[in-house]
């Protein structure tokens, strides 16, 4: 199973060639497909704006849902 999720950190992400950009950004759909980010939170911390974040996540096929008011809290801690 380890094996699997290196293959699956070396795929390359169409987006980013610095690996640590990479890297954020796995971590910040992360944490946005576990609802512990909301969506304006995560292209904060990537840099981008609300609406390029959706085309890139959307390119990949990444299928997004918004915080409800419970997750909110949990975001605040970021």
């Amino acid at each position: 199973m380890q094996e699997q999720n290196r293959k699956y950190l070396d795929l390359p992400i169409p987006f980013f060639r610095d690996k640590e950009k990479k890297d954020l950004f796995l971590t910040v759909v992360g944490a946005l497909s576990l609802r512990l980010i909301s969506l304006r939170k995560a292209a904060e911390l990537l840099n981008l704006e609300e609406k390029t974040l959706l085309e890139m996540l959307d390119s990949v096929g990444y299928s997004f849902s918004f915080l409800e008011k419970e997750d909110i809290e949990t975001e605040k801690e970021w």
